[in-house]
């Protein structure tokens, strides 16, 4: 046997299949909904640490979806030195929330959080390209202990939320709220 047919009789692995258009717009509906829920929340949890009315979180959401739709684009069309041309999501990270959270409830207020995101996105471009020469140093038990720390440490905000957010409101703890958060 020569290799140009054992490779031919090789069975492609199941994630490589092309799926139908059916397929394609289902999961591409659950990738859109996923991404809107982390999109949205972050500004939430910041918008109420710091105070905002409804309005001003209302900003501070739209702001996030018109940014993340811009870098999403960015990335997907790749461009030079900027983008891996593949239909990456962007949004806003779950990992600054404890940082912005304290930023805002020690009296820096949200001029001090769009300073130091500022920075430290400036400090990211800086710092990408050697990025993938220290790669290395993170194996993905480093990377799925951060990835869970964050997780865990956000579990307490979810958990209020499904309860119905306001501890002084009487409906707080209800079923309602409760079934409402499992149900979505």
């Amino acid at each position: 046997m020569d290799i140009k047919s054992t490779s031919q009789s090789a069975v492609a692995r199941p994630e490589d299949e092309n799926l139908g258009v059916g397929a394609n717009i289902a999961y591409g509906f659950q990738h859109v909904l996923t991404m809107y829920g982390g999109i949205i929340a972050v500004p939430l949890i910041v918008g109420q640490a710091a105070g905002l009315l409804p309005a001003e979180i209302g900003l501070l959401i739209a702001a996030s979806l018109f940014i993340g739709g811009i870098a999403t684009l960015l990335q997907t069309i790749g461009v030079p030195f900027f983008g891996c041309q593949l239909p990456l999501v962007q949004g806003v990270s779950f990992a600054s929330v404890a940082t912005v959270v304290a930023i805002v409830t020690t009296g820096g207020g949200l001029p001090s959080v769009f300073g130091a995101v500022i920075a430290a996105s400036a400090l990211g471009f800086l710092i990408t390209p050697i990025f993938s020469q220290i790669i290395k140093f993170f194996p993905p038990l480093v990377t799925g202990t951060v990835i869970t720390t964050i997780g865990l440490t956000l579990m307490p905000v979810a958990a209020r939320w499904a309860m119905g957010g306001n501890s002084n409101l009487p409906t707080f703890g209800s079923m309602t709220n409760i079934g409402l958060a499992g149900f979505t």
